[in-house]
């Protein structure tokens, strides 16, 4: 009787797990490559758009730079499949295992991908902010896997969180392999969770999501006037190229262009708002001068929000 109960345990867990890994959805359709961007320097520019079923929830700049010792990865994607996409092109590139990830911030279209990484080399030192394992920690990871699944109608499904396992915050140096990592954070920009990443000797700088380039980012987390800090701190460490966490990578306009489209709404949004109007007012005034930015993607769907956070925003400075 006992044998009998075992194996109809067994089999039921056997067939539990199967369903499982069934569950797991197809790799990405879509073909990307790794574009060079630095010496020993791959950026795989996503695409524009938010998280849909047809580009299967991958959106942002997965990047990875050659050491002598391993492969460095940064912000590996918004799911497993994604992440494997990376892998998959770092592998076309060079047999070096992946010794170490980085993690810009919490939104889990950066991030999620660390699963990939993980399964294939479980000795690798994912890095982010404390504030952002923390967040993890708290619920954002599953938060974030249900917004995927949801938006890309399964798309990202056999995803699972693995968060990182490495603090890292302002002025810490990961030397990996004779590459010299810079980590700047300083204060709440995109979110408080923001770690930007400067390899001196290669010129390059990772802005995470500090800018988009042709891209409008939410900024329901984040401050405008820690944005623009931020990425004025970026153009000042001398890179010359800039990575955005979401469109093409460039010189230093990669980080101007978002930095001035954030100072016209905030400082327009101020002048307005000392004349007594309310946001819903101050929309229609506003956009003749926000016109620059006006073909990049999802500017339509999210001035307005811009607008009110920026609103709420110079209000609380005035108190």
């Amino acid at each position: 009787m006992q044998m009998r109960i075992f194996l109809w345990a067994f089999l039921a867990l056997s067939f539990f797990s199967h369903s499982l890994m069934a569950e797991k959805a197809p790799p990405l359709k879509a073909e990307y490559k790794a574009t060079q961007v630095a010496d020993g320097v791959y950026v795989i520019h996503g695409p524009k758009g938010v998280p849909s079923p047809q580009n299967q929830g991958f959106m942002n700049n997965p990047a990875f730079m050659l050491t002598d010792e391993g492969v460095v990865v940064v912000d590996p994607g918004s799911s497993v499949q994604v992440g494997e996409m990376v892998l998959a092109q770092i592998r076309k590139i060079t047999d070096k295992p992946v010794v170490a990830v980085f993690d810009t911030h919490v939104h889990g279209d950066h991030w999620l991908g660390n699963q990939a990484i993980f399964e294939a080399f479980p000795k690798v030192k994912i890095y982010a902010h404390p504030k952002m394992m923390e967040r993890v920690e708290q619920g954002a990871g599953a938060q974030w896997l249900e917004v995927m699944m949801d938006m890309t109608k399964g798309a990202t499904d056999g995803t699972r969180v693995v968060s990182a396992n490495s603090p890292v915050d302002e002025g810490s140096v990961i030397s990996i392999g004779g590459l010299d990592i810079h980590v700047l954070h300083d204060g709440k920009s995109h979110t408080d969770t923001d770690i930007m990443l400067h390899l001196p000797a290669r010129g390059v700088i990772f802005l995470g999501d500090n800018a988009g380039y042709g891209r409008m980012l939410r900024l329901n987390d984040g401050s405008f006037t820690g944005n623009i800090r931020n990425l004025n701190r970026a153009l000042a460490t001398g890179a010359k190229v800039f990575v955005p966490g979401h469109g093409p990578t460039a010189g230093p306009e990669a980080a101007t262009e978002y930095r001035d489209y954030l100072q016209a709404v905030y400082d327009g949004v101020k002048g307005y708002f000392e004349d007594d109007l309310s946001d819903f007012e101050i929309k229609p005034k506003l956009l003749p001068k926000l016109a620059r930015w006006k073909d990049w993607t999802d500017f339509d769907s999210l001035v307005g929000s811009h607008i009110s956070l920026a609103y709420l925003e110079v209000e609380a400075a005035e108190f």
